[in-house]
């Protein structure tokens, strides 16, 4: 692996775009849903397969494709998961009927994984006191293309067509594959196990490293609060209080993009504190956050600001922990990083389906007051494991973790 003369500030800079237009295009099929409904003559229901299969393709991306970041050098890797992502785009832009685009949006999620291979080889460019800063800069970058990918596909669609977002992502990440087949670095994998031992090794390393598990309970309690109360906003603010058409939420996602501003800043923090006292600071903020969020089920102008300043909390506290245990999963072990990303990555969006899930049920049972005491919940459940784990040790290496380091020698090893 090559040293901190591997990633600069340009290149930084490159990968949080990258990060971004990748990311991207998970999400920007749900905007252009019923667009999609009109433009192939099917059903709202039916339409709505597009998104979930590209959220199903990432989710099994995420377990397939990622631990090949310790296995493959990084930059075909990463050249050659764009270009397909390209040509998935590319495929669904001209999908004559529904199953195709199904079947394309499937693809694109397979291999849209391309941030969470960028972030851990990022991680090891740098030294440990760069660390921080750089995935809050990648993570940034990240959570821009989250933000703007459902505002841009909407109107882009409502101005073009349903087939124009895609024509336009597939360039972005057309070109994207050409500036980073130059642009990235060559390194060395740290690992030659073959690639079933690659996925077991996710679930091992989850078993053998607490600080790993610390940072998955983390992320997949709050990510789950914070999918909770995102699913149940649409409800809330199109239902009978509010009155308002599905761009408010979009506008609401909007004023999210100041916690962009929040998630480097929280990446200089962790290299100077650690990444323990920023999900402190993370988990009593989205307590805060549930709190302020109550008077937005009264309705009117107060109610409205109630929603947008404590979705903005609530997205600060996500995106700033995501730093944190990022740091601190990269920190742990150089030669598992993508493996334990996997792991991280997988827990999280676990955590984020049940919360969907809790979120939708909660709003139909108790309410918008209920979403908002499951926010609280989670976020309480986030703290007493703090209290219970406030002091972690890694003085010895665990039996398993051992047991994984012996077997990648021993193929290295028979390798050579």
């Amino acid at each position: 692996m090559v040293g901190e003369a591997g990633l600069g500030r340009g290149l930084t800079f490159v990968l949080a775009l990258a990060c971004g237009v990748s990311v991207a295009n998970v999400y920007f099929p749900q905007a252009i849903s019923p667009l999609i409904a009109s433009g192939l003559r099917v059903s709202p229901d039916s339409a709505a397969l597009v998104a979930t299969a590209t959220q199903v393709g990432y989710a099994a991306g995420l377990f397939l494709l990622v631990p090949l970041g310790d296995r493959l050098r990084h930059r075909p890797l990463i050249v050659t998961l764009l270009a397909l992502t390209g040509l998935g785009l590319l495929a669904a832009s001209a999908a004559p009927t529904l199953h195709v685009l199904v079947a394309a949006s499937a693809v694109i999620g397979v291999t849209t994984v391309v941030p969470q291979i960028i972030m851990p080889m990022a991680a090891g460019l740098v030294p440990d006191g760069r660390r921080g800063a750089v995935v809050g800069t990648l993570l940034g970058g990240l959570l821009g293309g989250i933000l703007l990918a459902r505002t841009f596909s909407g109107s882009v669609g409502e101005w073009l067509g349903w087939r124009a977002p895609y024509l336009v992502a597939a360039v972005l990440t057309l070109l994207l594959a050409v500036g980073l087949a130059f642009a990235v670095p060559t390194t060395t994998p740290p690992s030659r196990q073959r690639y079933p031992a690659l996925l077991a090794a996710s679930v091992r390393l989850l078993r053998a490293e607490p600080e790993l598990r610390r940072s998955c309970v983390y992320q997949a309690t709050l990510f789950g609060g914070f999918s909770a109360a995102w699913t149940s906003l649409a409800l809330l603010v199109t239902g009978p209080v509010y009155g308002l058409s599905g761009h408010a939420v979009g506008l609401i996602a909007l004023v999210g993009a100041g916690s962009v501003l929040c998630t480097s800043a929280a990446g200089r923090w962790v290299d100077r504190r650690g990444p323990g006292v920023v999900n402190l600071v993370c988990v009593l903020g989205t307590l805060a956050a549930a709190a302020v969020l109550v008077p937005g089920a009264l309705g009117g102008t107060a109610g409205l600001a109630a929603l947008v300043v404590g979705m903005l909390l609530l997205d600060i506290g996500v995106q700033c922990g995501q730093v944190a245990n990022q740091a601190r999963i990269f920190a742990l072990r150089p030669e598992v990083r993508s493996r334990l990303n996997t792991a991280y990555m997988t827990c999280s969006f676990i955590g984020g389906s049940v919360g969907s899930w809790l979120g939708v049920r909660a709003y139909i049972h108790l309410g918008w007051r209920g979403v908002c005491g499951l926010v609280a919940v989670v976020a309480l459940i986030a703290l007493a494991w703090y209290v219970l784990r406030r002091a972690p040790r890694r003085n010895t290496i665990p039996a398993e973790a051992t047991a994984t380091q012996g077997a990648e020698a021993a193929e290295g090893a028979g390798g050579r």
